[in-house]
This record gives structure tokens, sequence and C-alpha cells, in this order.
């Protein structure tokens, strides 16, 4: 149903016993017949609407877990969202959000999107959410992060792309659990030289069809017409916007600088003279056999990947998955980079042979030289350490060794973790 439908369906009540409602695009007041839902009503979508407030009385939705708002026009975090007992998950996404009071962060929250808004501060209180997992801050305003977010033991990722921060706390890559960061277009990130780049024309490009999209752009099958004869490959259309992990120039600029290994999507060129200026890489051509390792977080899961529960891998291809997924990684850290975004949705592989490459830089920042830049590759390790975790679950018969490995990489002391390299080498004697 659309919203005009679904609408017309709660307000003759016949929705009774719903446990999701979706009423996207165009409302600006609240329904009063939601409240009929107060005993099942668990998901709630009233996005890109006309809000500037919600009512006094939400906390009646005594079930509610998520509450999805973005695209509308909030200048202030409701306060009243903190009076609903069981509230989670907030997606305020875009709705030129300057304020966020205390009391409006839920007791129980567990993944905040704060996205594309307008706040510069941020109260106390969000480090006194002890559930608090996922904090989705890119492109705003934020010059500091509030002191008690120190003591977010079960912060697991964390976005600050495009703000005002000056330095990243120290505290924050000694998080126990804090596996995804991105920092981009910050102050805080070092700069990096320019990276030089083949200029591709569009008028050399012929374009086929889609393989893929994502937050940030668009993947096609593309037949690039090169001086040295036609090639395959995939181009990236960049959409320009804000997404939840930065700015796409941020993410192009990440992809050249990476360079080339044989673990990773490498850039082959940057688009130029495209008719509307889109922005564009070129990139490499897998074969058409290879697939993502999994889907990207679930509302339930939160940080972690949902897999094919008919996934089943055999030692050798778990090991091979493994393997150049931290050599992908180990590879950036050498290149001055945070990949941000170590997961499975993000590792493309082939089911016949167990090969894979790491893509997608949306969430890559630049590294800083001394302690600072290996505390930050220690918050990596940890993200290694959760997919190879991951890949045991899915073994007929688990590779010996490899969960003492990966269990190894998720050391509540990010200090006592293993470099890269030494974890390469251990996956490399379980191989053998």
């Amino acid at each position: 149903m659309d919203r005009t439908e679904t609408l017309a369906a709660l307000r003759r009540g016949a929705l009774a016993g719903a446990r999701e409602l979706r009423l996207p695009d165009g409302l600006s007041e609240f329904p009063r017949e939601i409240f009929g839902l107060a005993d099942t009503l668990e998901v709630l979508d009233l996005g890109r609407g006309g809000f500037t407030d919600l009512p006094d009385d939400l906390g009646r939705l005594n079930h509610l877990r998520v509450l999805f708002a973005s695209g509308n026009r909030f200048e202030r975090l409701p306060p009243v969202l903190g009076d609903c007992p069981t509230l989670s998950q907030l997606g305020f996404r875009g709705c030129g959000i300057r304020e966020v009071p205390a009391e409006a962060l839920p007791r129980d929250l567990r993944w905040l999107t704060l996205t594309d808004n307008a706040i510069e501060t941020l109260p106390d209180a969000l480090g006194e959410r002890p559930l608090l997992q996922k904090l989705m801050l890119a492109g705003n305003r934020i010059a500091r992060l509030p002191a008690s977010l120190a003591a977010a033991d079960n912060l697991e990722l964390i976005r600050l792309s495009c703000n005002r921060l000056d330095t990243l706390p120290p505290w924050l890559a000694r998080l126990p659990r804090l596996a995804w960061i991105s920092y981009a277009g910050n102050p805080a990130e070092p700069i990096t030289e320019p990276n030089p780049s083949t200029p591709v024309p569009w008028a050399a490009l012929e374009i086929g069809d889609l393989l893929g999209e994502g937050a940030s752009g668009r993947v096609y099958r593309t037949v690039w017409h090169d001086p040295f004869g036609p090639q395959a490959v995939a181009l990236k259309l960049f959409k320009g916007a804000m997404t939840s992990d930065g700015l796409p120039e941020r993410e192009m600029e990440a992809c050249l600088a990476a360079g080339t290994h044989a673990a990773l999507t490498g850039a082959l060129g940057r688009l130029v003279d495209h008719p509307d200026g889109a922005q564009g890489l070129l990139l490499r051509l897998l074969p058409a056999q290879w697939r993502v390792l999994a889907g990207p977080p679930s509302l339930a899961s939160c940080s972690r990947d949902v897999y094919d529960p008919a996934l089943r891998l055999n030692t050798e291809k778990a090991l091979k998955i493994a393997s150049a997924v931290a050599e992908a990684v180990a590879h950036l850290h050498g290149r001055g980079l945070i990949h941000g975004d170590v997961y499975a949705h993000n590792t493309l592989w082939d089911a016949e042979t167990g090969a894979a490459v790491l893509s997608d830089f949306g969430a890559a920042s630049a590294l800083a030289a001394g302690a600072e830049g290996a505390a930050l590759r220690r918050v990596e390790v940890r993200a290694v350490g959760i997919l190879m975790n991951e890949l045991v679950d899915r073994c007929h018969v688990a590779p010996y060794g490899l969960r003492p490995l990966a269990e190894a990489c998720l050391q509540a002391n990010p200090e006592e973790r293993p470099g890269l390299e030494e974890v390469i080498a251990g996956i490399e004697q379980i191989a053998v």
C-alpha cells in the first residue's frame, strides 16, 4: 500500500495489531489514530514529511522500538522521544536539527542517526546510554565529542565525517568494542597529497547494465574505449549527496589513494566531461559470478551483517576470504588509510574458488602518523576479527586455529590485539 492507502486503512481501524507502520512522504500532522496501535506498534516511519515536532504523549507508544523521521523539519530532536520506554533506534537524517536535548535520548538508545544536520554540540547524556552501539553523526558542525562517550563500552560503529573536529579524542580508539570509524573531512584528518589519476572522458565510455547501487552511487557495466582498445570495466557514478559515511568526493580520493592490490577493487581512472557534471570512477570489473558475501546490518542486528542462512564454507574458502580481507586492510594501512567499513557486505567473493576483494571506500579516512594512527589501525583489527569469526560460524568444520586468531583481534584492550602482519602470518600457518 502507498501512504494514502495506509493512512485510510489506519483511520478505519483495519491495521489493528500492526507491528510496523510506514507513512513516509508528505505528512505534517501526527495521525492520532496511531495511538490505537500502542499495544503492538514497534516500527514507525514518518520520513520525508513536514513535521516540526511530535505529540507530547508519544510515550503512549509503549512498544515502539524504531522511529524513522528523516527529511522532516525539526530544529531540535524532540524531547518527547525520551518518554518512549522501549525506543532504541532513531533516524533523524537531513532534518535541519541544531539542538539535541539530553531528555530526547531514550534510556535504551542503541542506534542513533543524525547525519546531515546542523548540530554543533551533543549532550553529555549521550555517553550515559549503556546500550549505544551505532552512532551516525556525519555532515554536522560538531567540534567536540562529549567526554562521557569515553564510557560508551558497547559502541561499535561511529561516523564523524564532515564535521569540525580539530582532534580525535584519545579515548575514542581505546573503546573496547569500537570496530568501524570514519572521520574524513574534519580538520583532524591529516592533509594528504592529491593522487594522480587517469582522466577518462565520458565520450570514451559505452554504458551498460546497472550492476548495483549504494548510498553514494550506482555501478554500471561499461566498455572503456581507451587508446589500447576496448576493455570491460565497472563505472561508479556518484550521486553527489552526503551519505551516512560522508561525502562522495572523499570516497573517490581514498579509492585513488589506495592504489592497486589483488584484494581491492582498485580505481583505473577518474571520469571527466560528464554532460551533467557527475563525478565517477572506473573500477576493475569482476567476473559475473562474484557476489557480496553478506547483506548489510538489519534493524535487529544493528551493527552486524546479515548472512544467507544457507551459506556454508569449507576450510579453504574461509581461509582465502580471511586472508584477502586482512591483506587488503594491511595494504590500506600501509598507504596511510583506514577503510572504516570492513564488513562482509563490502566483500565480494567467488563462491567457486573463495577468491575475495574488499570494496567501498565511502568511510575511508587518512591515518595520522605515530601513536594516533597506530591506535586507529588497532580499531580496524577488531573489524577484521569480527569478520573472521563470522566466517568460522559458517564453516562445515571450523579451520583449526582461526577462531582463536579472531578472538585475539577482539580483545577489549586494543593494545593487546595482534597487528595485521601477525594476523596474515597466522592465517598462512593455518592454511598449511
